[in-house]
This record gives C-alpha cells, sequence and structure tokens, in this order.
C-alpha cells in the first residue's frame, strides 16, 4: 500500500473536498430516489431544490479545488488527476439533475413503469464511487482499486442489459409516440449517471496504479 501523504506531504485539504464532492454526488442519487417514491405515492414536488443544491455545492467544491491547486505548491495528488476526478464528480449530480428535470415534464407518463432496479443499481455506483475517494486519503493500493472498479464495471454491465431490455419493451411494445421519446430519453440519462460513475472510478484505478 502506498502513503502518498508520507512521499509528497500533501494537504488534507484536498482529500477533504474530493470527498464531499462524491458526497454531494451520492446525494444526488438519494434525491433521485426520493422524487420517484413520492410519483409513486401520486406526489408531484414543485421544484428540485434539493438537486439543485446538490449541484450548486458540487460546483462550488469543484472551483474551491482549482482555486487551493493554483496556491498550493505540493499536492497529495498530481493537479491533473485531482483536476480530472474533481470534474468526473461533478458531472454526476448534474447528470442526476437533468433526470429530476426530465420526470417533472412529464410525470404521468412515469404511471405504470418502475425504475427501482436501474435506481438501485444507479445508487450501488454512487456508493462504490464514494467509498473508493475515501480510500484515497488512505493510499488506496492497487488490488483494492482494481476490485472496487470491477464492481463498477459489473454494475455498469447489468445496467447496460437492463437499458437494452427496457429498450426492447419500449420498441415493441403499444406507446404512444409522446411516451416513447419521453422514456428512451430517461433511460439513456440514467445509464449515463452510471457511466459517470465508472468514468470516475477509472480515473481512481489510473492514480492507484501510478503510485503502485
Amino acid at each position: 500500500m502506498f502513503s502518498i501523504q508520507k512521499i509528497l506531504g500533501g494537504d488534507r485539504k484536498f482529500y477533504d473536498l474530493l470527498e464531499a464532492s462524491a458526497q454531494q454526488a451520492d446525494s444526488s442519487v438519494h434525491h433521485l430516489v426520493g422524487l420517484l417514491e413520492k410519483l409513486q405515492q401520486d406526489e408531484t414536488p414543485e421544484n428540485l431544490e434539493e438537486f439543485a443544491h446538490s449541484r450548486r455545492e458540487d460546483k462550488r467544491i469543484t472551483q474551491e479545488l482549482t482555486e487551493q491547486l493554483s496556491k498550493t505548491f505540493i499536492t497529495p495528488l498530481e493537479r491533473e488527476d485531482i483536476q480530472e476526478l474533481a470534474a468526473a464528480l461533478y458531472k454526476i449530480p448534474k447528470t442526476v439533475e437533468k433526470i429530476g428535470e426530465r420526470i417533472l415534464i412529464c410525470p404521468q407518463d412515469l404511471r405504470g413503469h418502475s425504475f427501482q432496479k436501474q435506481v438501485e443499481l444507479l445508487d450501488q455506483a454512487a456508493e462504490t464511487v464514494l467509498a473508493m475517494v475515501k480510500q484515497l486519503r488512505k493510499g488506496i493500493d492497487a488490488s483494492t482499486a482494481r476490485e472496487m472498479n470491477a464492481k463498477l464495471q459489473a454494475i455498469e454491465g447489468d445496467a447496460d442489459q437492463l437499458e437494452l431490455d427496457r429498450l426492447r419493451d419500449l420498441f415493441q411494445g403499444r406507446y404512444e409516440p409522446k411516451q416513447i421519446i419521453f422514456l428512451h430519453d430517461l433511460y439513456g440519462l440514467l445509464e449515463k449517471v452510471i457511466d459517470r460513475c465508472r468514468d470516475t472510478g477509472n480515473i481512481i484505478l489510473q492514480v492507484a496504479l501510478k503510485y503502485s
């Protein structure tokens, strides 16, 4: 196991900020779970303030990371890795907010459709990303990074198959054209969020391999 802190004497604030960003990404997924639960209970929220808060907070964290990079001579990770990881993390709540926005356009078109499996996979992906980011502070070794990243890859593979099954049902079933467009867009965005999580895991694995 490597210890970046011991090698470089880096400042812990970068780990604090990266973990805070990953936490906002995870929180945004929880907001989506809550939104879908309300819709199942025939409750339609008037706005997506919780989603917007997570996205705005993550943007603030990303900007602070950029500022700290310009002020700090020695960093615990290479600057390019910190920037790449921060950008990847920010894309998660940003995309989740888009899902919420789409849902509130036509919430009635979700009746009779369960997104439980997709959301379960998304929740697992976000939790895995958060766990991987937290491991950076400890000095994640290549073996652990591979194992956790393999979990993300498996989740992404399951999500791909699930999306294919849902698309097959969508195009072979009896749906109104408007509903096909709406659900097709929603399925694509759900898959994209999981892809964002996978991309983040790939970055962390590259960092672990670099220092192993």
